[in-house]
């Protein structure tokens, strides 16, 4: 049985029946499975995620190659799925498989960097 607000999944980066939490920027039931339930663990990976983000934010703003575009895109959704940051790792892949138009780059890096901020204030307000 689902819980309200999830959405089952069975394909990609997801086993047959795993379910994400499509609500919140940060889907806490993925994380303590990452992290098997180490709230130490957690509160760390939490930490570094949010410096890492914004520099993948700023890679891709200052990508001077296709290949630098794509590298750091994808980086960012591994990292971001890794700890349940779908939404972002959702729009990572988009800019993994985007062509070089400058233009989409630009609104892309702004939609990254929005779901980047919604993602900084869940943590901050989890860790206050």
């Amino acid at each position: 049985m689902k819980a309200a607000g999830t959405a089952a999944v069975g394909t990609g980066d997801f086993a047959a029946g795993e379910e994400r939490d499509a609500q919140r920027p940060l889907d806490l039931v993925h994380l303590s499975r990452y992290t098997l339930g180490n709230r130490g663990l957690e509160a760390e990976l939490l930490g570094l995620f949010r410096v890492q983000a914004e520099l993948y934010a700023e890679r891709l703003a200052t990508a001077e190659s296709d290949k630098d575009w794509k590298d750091t895109a994808h980086s960012l959704k591994g990292s971001a799925r890794g700890l349940g940051a779908w939404e972002l790792g959702d729009l990572a892949e988009k800019a993994e498989q985007m062509a070089s138009d400058p233009a989409a780059r630009t609104l892309m890096v702004a939609q990254i960097r929005s779901a980047i901020g919604a993602v900084n204030i869940f943590i901050d307000e989890l860790m206050a």
